[in-house]
């Protein structure tokens, strides 16, 4: 068994800009599952970035 090596990613604070109704989106799916908006965007965008076409 390989031994668990935890890392700490290094992240940024970045500003966005949304539109009131794809924002009220982003919270209510978050919500459904339980997890915080800036986490749902973050799967979101790995989501689309590792389904892109190319």
């Amino acid at each position: 068994m390989k031994d668990f090596k935890p890392i700490k990613q290094e992240k940024t604070v970045i500003s966005i800009r949304l539109d009131i109704d794809r924002l009220a989106i982003i919270d209510k799916e978050a919500g459904k599952v339980d997890i915080s908006r800036n986490e749902f965007i973050v799967q979101c965008i790995d989501y689309a970035l590792n389904n892109m076409n190319k």
